[in-house]
């Protein structure tokens, strides 16, 4: 693979006495849940990350030193979360890749913050992440579009549509929270307000009084913000209600828990996406060839192994861009932020994805309008489908 090959090519070209380095492993930690409700894309996630560091060890790591990867299960639980990065910190990891779930993760940054180690966060879209530290001295980076472009972008393509009067149905966690924040603020800067509110706690099994309420006032698209099953209970209400309205949201609609809970209701729905499994080009089409070859099934969740592989491979392109091989987090994050040569990725070509201002590496260009079909997430616009012929590069 392309990107295999560029990482022998840059360890050949550091100086000889930095080559010499150990074999003890360079520990890097990942977080996540496994098991439990949200393992749908956290399982991808992690596949992603071990496919990435395989292709490397594969070419003599990092100065003949194997990457290591420490794995914890957070089970999507903000206090299992703080407790098993506590854990990663003890252990001595050099850097950490992890979180799906905006809650956990916003209850367990400061512990890396505080110890100097990096965090990139592959899945976690809640603004919230990348905003709680002021950008210079953050040490939290992310390979996920955040919830402040998402928002705005699926409410563009939604008021292009014609469907202007919006009910927002977003559970309590913290991803809910701010996701509903984001859209609403979205809403407002085309001077409109959401018709309908509904906010509920996750593993809620009805929400059919909530979607007669949303029906009563005239919505006509609901905007949902969740990332379980719950989703599936939205599209099944409407369905048992004959109330034919398209659902919309952020990219947990391209989850199966959604797709196989509602079946037939699911089709058509809209979401935001960075990566649709579709072979483009010769990148995409060699992760998803390598990634069914070693896991033999395709990809669950093809936009959280996709971010997840890119940050692995970001992280070690940051190692490559530490000439004496001393890995402390201080220059991890100063080579995250500026000495890394352009990784060729497969969400993305990244040529400076981060700098001291600006610790996102997604904008808003690299981003399509996903929709169900035939039980499979592809691109609504066929525009979309030929503009991924070219990988975008951050603007």
């Amino acid at each position: 693979m392309a990107a295999t090959v560029a990482v022998a090519a840059a360890l050949a070209a550091l100086p000889a006495r930095a080559q010499l380095g150990s074999s003890t492993p360079v520990r890097v930690g990942v977080v996540g849940p496994f098991t439990g409700p949200s393992a749908d894309f956290g399982v991808p996630m992690l596949n992603g990350i071990q496919l990435a560091v395989d292709e490397i060890n594969a070419v003599g790591g990092y100065l003949g030193r194997p990457l290591e990867l420490v794995v914890k299960d957070d089970k999507a639980n903000p206090d299992e979360g703080r407790k098993v990065s506590q854990e990663l910190l003890a252990e001595k990891v050099v850097a950490t890749i992890g979180f799906c779930n905006t809650g956990v993760a916003l209850k367990s940054i400061d512990l890396f913050q505080d110890a100097k180690t990096p965090l990139i966060v592959p899945c976690s879209s809640g603004t919230a992440v990348t905003a709680k530290y002021p950008a210079p001295e953050s040490y939290i980076f992310r390979v996920q579009a955040r919830d402040a472009l998402q928002a705005p972008f699926m409410v563009d393509d939604i008021l292009k549509r014609g469907w202007d009067k919006v009910a927002i149905f977003a559970d309590k966690t913290g991803y809910g929270e701010g996701g509903y924040n984001d859209v609403v603020a979205a809403l407002a800067a085309k001077n409109l307000k959401p018709v309908h509110v509904a906010r509920f706690d996750l593993g809620v099994k009805d929400l059919s009084a909530e979607l007669a309420a949303a029906r009563t006032a005239g919505a006509n698209v609901v905007y949902s913000y969740t990332v379980g099953p719950e989703n599936a209970v939205i599209a099944n209400g409407r369905k048992a209600l004959g109330w034919k309205v398209p659902q919309v949201g952020a990219w947990p609609l391209s989850f199966p828990n959604f797709i196989e809970g509602a079946k037939d209701a699911a089709e058509g729905a809209l979401m935001v996406q960075t990566f649709i499994a579709e072979p483009s080009n010769e990148r995409r089409a060699s992760f998803l060839a390598n990634y069914t070859r070693k896991y033999q099934r395709k990809v669950a969740v093809p936009m959280a192994a996709a971010n997840a592989y890119d940050a692995t491979y970001l992280l070690m392109y940051s190692f490559l861009g530490i000439r004496d091989g001393n890995l402390n987090g201080r220059a991890i994050k100063e080579s995250l932020e500026g000495r890394m040569k352009t990784y060729y990725g497969v969400v993305s070509t990244y040529d400076k994805p981060f700098s001291v201002q600006d610790k996102d590496a997604i904008t808003r260009n690299m981003l399509v309008i996903g929709q169900v079909k035939n039980g499979a997430i592809t691109f609504a616009y066929p525009e979309d489908a030929k503009r991924n012929l070219i990988i975008q590069r951050k603007q």
